[in-house]
């Protein structure tokens, strides 16, 4: 595996040819996500400011020797008080005249102060660019998502022993979390969907104070962070005796993710693979019963390009990791989702999560 600087260095690197198509001198990072991407830097409060020559990351007095010893290639900036005079002193130095910034993360209150104070003159939308370098994952990257998705598998073994009668939904939840903590996750990639009986029509029930009953159905969604990357996982099992017709409606959402598994390669765009899945469970007759997306991108954030899903028009590449997650909710009856991580791989994902598909009956 490459040393953490080159990685970096290559992320720089491909940032600077970006920078270069768009004839932009240089671009300001504020979203946390980018600024780490970027530096390695992993402190609550920094920007960065990168030229084809120079690259600067702005923290204050809290981070300034760990930005130092995580961020190698920058040069660190300490800055007092308002970080807007320090940004416009670096500006000024390297006479920069047109700069990028994050259109799609940005408030009008900031971008309205960076226009009146800064000395640059032209101001060009870059986010949809850094997105662009996100999107497909390094080896680094992909080797944390393994251990992140792994973790919570190991979870999903932990849990099936402790989900009895008289259990409420919250503590569930709370087990999960804590266990996948004591494996090394730094916490949940996402408030730990626990959603039991009739609740398990709802596709983000979060954990509630319901207590568990022999016939629930539960579905259970949830994911850790692990040296800053995020997991996604879902399975649904059952305690006690299943309904019919819900053991009907595992059985059509786990053929519709097989399929969907299997066809979800290089070159498909995500509203291809999506419709793979859709199409299976609307000739089932539950056409109306799936109402969401078949999938996201999973990476430093829980929900990122590219999407699978109807209006998903991003062309699969190899190292893009997403999920693909069909489900079928029947409001008073109860639902199920499946769910797995994959990384592209040319013509056959690697499918990263390994806990069993089978039915559980508890």
């Amino acid at each position: 595996m490459k040393s953490l600087a080159s990685v970096f260095k290559n992320r720089l690197k491909r940032l600077r040819e970006k920078l270069k198509l768009k004839d932009v001198e240089a671009v300001l990072i504020n979203k946390r996500e980018n600024y780490f991407y970027l530096s390695g830097f992993t402190g609550t409060f920094a920007h960065l400011v990168i030229s084809q020559d120079d690259a600067y990351l702005i923290t204050d007095f809290r981070y300034t020797e760990q930005a130092r010893n995580q961020a190698s290639a920058y040069k660190v900036v300490e800055c007092s008080g308002n970080s807007i005079d320090a940004l416009n002193e670096i500006i000024n130095k390297i006479g920069i005249k047109k700069i990028g910034f994050e259109e799609n993360y940005l408030t009008y209150q900031i971008f309205t102060e960076y226009k009146n104070r800064f000395s640059a003159s032209d101001f060009l939308p870059f986010g949809k660019e850094i997105g662009e370098l996100r999107v497909i994952k390094d080896e680094v990257e992909i080797a944390s998502i393994k251990k992140a998705v792994e973790i919570a598998d190991e979870a999903f073994t932990h849990i099936l022993k402790l989900i009895k009668p008289g259990v409420r939904e919250i503590e569930i939840a709370a087990e999960i979390e804590y266990h996948m903590k004591k494996l090394g996750a730094s916490g949940p990639s996402f408030d730990t969907i626990v959603a039991s009986g009739k609740r398990a029509a709802m596709p983000h029930g979060v954990a509630s104070e319901k207590v568990i009953e022999m016939g629930d159905i539960i579905t259970l969604d949830y994911g850790c962070i692990y040296n800053n990357y995020c997991s996604d996982m879902t399975r649904t099992v059952f305690l006690g005796e299943p309904d019919k017709e819900l053991i009907k409606i595992y059985e059509i959402v786990k053929r519709a993710q097989f399929q969907a598994l299997a066809s979800a390669h290089r070159g498909l765009k995500g509203k291809d693979i999506d419709s793979i899945a859709r199409s299976i469970i609307s000739e089932s007759g539950y056409g109306a019963n799936f109402g969401h997306s078949l999938g996201h991108g999973v990476g430093i954030e829980i929900h990122e390009e590219p999407r699978l899903s109807v209006r998903g028009e991003v062309v699969m590449e190899n190292g893009m990791v997403v999920t693909v997650e069909p489900g079928i909710y029947v409001e008073g009856l109860g639902g199920v989702r499946i769910e797995d991580m994959i990384v592209i791989n040319d013509q056959k994902p690697d499918v990263l999560t390994s806990s069993t598909k089978e039915i559980i009956i508890l």
